[in-house]
């Protein structure tokens, strides 16, 4: 029997470690908080499938106004980038696959060309067009789905991203086979914080934070230091093992304990599939990635993810991009990058270089 096993991947949270869950559950009622005396703008709204929420530190008095355009902006991207609304840019290029070039927005061509660097700098443990896999897995409690090898090859052949053609000379994009399919979700994710927090800081908004989808962007401070992003403990969801600081920067954090379901033998399947074999990916427990956009987060996350700490970490050092990390690896070993080793701040002390009460 299969049971399922449900986490939160990402808190974020400020000076004296107060929590503000980043979660795709409906979020508490809009509210003005006060935080060590200091007032706290917190607005939430359902955007691309999941809970945006925005929380200015010491507003200005047109604040009110600066986070519903910020709210609005991430409503019109979600309206071309949606992977699950037919009539978007997403829906348009896979339904044409094999067949012609679509002409898209600039916002989907920056998207796609996102999701193409991160493909081709990973080669291929992210692959934009994973999305062939679409409906293989189902990790809902009530609905679970595991395919059978025979099940999953026919799609993995159509995964390949060397086969996304994209136009800048006719803002086009064309899959080249028949039954390809791009997926999105979390560069687009990531693409609409970045826009958000882009008019928040031209709307003279410089303390903030705002999360959608498992991803969270930082900018200025929380009660006069810099905000903290949580790292949750992969195998305790009440747990953090550590923070990192920042007053500008954007997190993603990918672990094989979100959407995960266990089978009888107590293997666990999860949802960062190793496009490669059309298998969860087993070389990491979660992968932490900061950086200065969001559209680069998720998917260097789930790339690092895949290769593993060594590789990932090799990745990061070689690519023009800079990204930093936090990398659990499959033996429970915590790996990181420089600059991350330098703005970390442990909660647990670590055992020979592993988490405690940590297993594989």
């Amino acid at each position: 029997m299969l049971r399922a096993c449900a986490a939160i991947a990402l808190l974020a949270f400020g000076f004296g470690c107060e929590r503000q869950r980043a979660t795709d559950e409906p979020s508490p009622p809009n509210e003005v908080s006060e935080s060590d005396g200091t007032p706290l703008l917190t607005r939430t709204r359902p955007l691309m499938s999941t809970v945006f929420r925005i929380e200015v530190q010491s507003p200005p008095d047109n604040a009110e106004q600066v986070v519903r355009r910020a709210f609005e902006e991430i409503e019109r991207l979600e309206s071309l980038l949606s992977e699950w609304r037919e009539d978007s840019d997403i829906s348009k290029i896979n339904a044409a696959a094999g067949k012609k070039p679509v002409k898209v927005s600039d916002d989907t061509l920056r998207v796609v060309d996102a999701g193409l660097d991160v493909s081709m700098w990973s080669r291929g443990a992210f692959d934009l067009s994973w999305a062939a896999l679409w409906g293989l897995y189902d990790f809902r409690p009530d609905s679970i789905k595991i395919p059978k090898p025979e099940e999953i090859q026919p799609h993995v052949k159509l995964i390949d991203y060397e086969n996304i053609r994209v136009s800048t000379r006719y803002s086009s994009v064309f899959l080249k086979k028949r039954g390809m399919a791009i997926g999105t979700g979390g560069i687009a994710k990531g693409y609409a914080l970045d826009h958000a927090g882009a008019i928040l800081r031209g709307g003279g908004v410089s303390n903030y934070m705002i999360y959608g989808g498992g991803q969270v962007q930082v900018h200025g401070k929380r009660d006069g230091r810099p905000w903290r992003v949580g790292i949750q403990h992969p195998r305790d969801p009440s747990s953090y093992f550590a923070a990192l600081e920042s007053t500008g920067a954007s997190f993603s954090t990918s672990g094989d304990y979100e959407r995960a379901v266990f089978d009888g033998s107590g293997k666990r399947w999860h949802h960062i599939i190793d496009t490669r074999t059309g298998r969860p990916a087993d070389k990491s427990l979660s992968v932490t990635i900061m950086t200065a956009e969001g559209i680069y987060a998720d998917a260097l996350s789930t790339a690092v993810f895949v290769l593993g700490p060594e590789k990932g970490l090799k990745m990061l050092s070689r690519i023009a991009y800079p990204a930093d990390a936090v990398i659990v690896g499959a033996d429970c070993k915590v790996y990181m990058t420089p600059k991350a080793e330098r703005q970390i701040r442990w909660t647990v002390d670590l055992v020979e270089g592993r988490l405690p009460n940590c297993k594989p």
